[in-house]
């Protein structure tokens, strides 16, 4: 088991050591992060002539749907983790365990709702502009 894990260890190793340097690239643009990103997407709108001025209520519909998806998203992680933890803590009691399975099983029905009513909402939405 010893020499597994000695395989394992050094294969992990050997591949990080690989990876960084097969994935290194000399750029000519010096800007990274979320510089490189602003200015990509800088290049987008200019290329597409987007005008945010005339659809200043569907960019603040987007930001609040987005607040409302990314705190449904913190919610299922909280639910998850607290199941997870009364799951580990059961110490055998059925009950808390079954209490628990349902939480993951409700919260990950739940994920799945809201974002299936995004995707429906969003294709209904742009076939409307469209």
């Amino acid at each position: 088991m010893k020499k597994i894990y000695t395989f394992l260890f050094s294969l992990f190793i050997f591949s990080i050591l690989f990876v960084n340097v097969s994935l290194a690239q000399e750029t000519t643009d010096k800007s990274f992060g979320l510089n490189a990103t602003a200015n990509s997407v800088d290049v987008y709108k200019n290329q597409k002539k987007i005008d945010y001025s005339e659809d200043f209520l569907t960019g603040k519909v987007g930001d609040i749907i987005g607040l409302v998806l990314s705190f449904v998203g913190v919610i299922f992680l909280i639910i998850i983790i607290y199941s997870g933890i009364m799951w580990m803590t059961a110490m055998g009691n059925d009950q808390r365990i079954e209490k628990a399975k349902n939480m993951i099983i409700n919260a990950t029905i739940g994920l799945i709702i809201v974002f299936s009513a995004y995707a429906v909402t969003n294709f209904i939405g742009s076939q409307f502009v469209n």
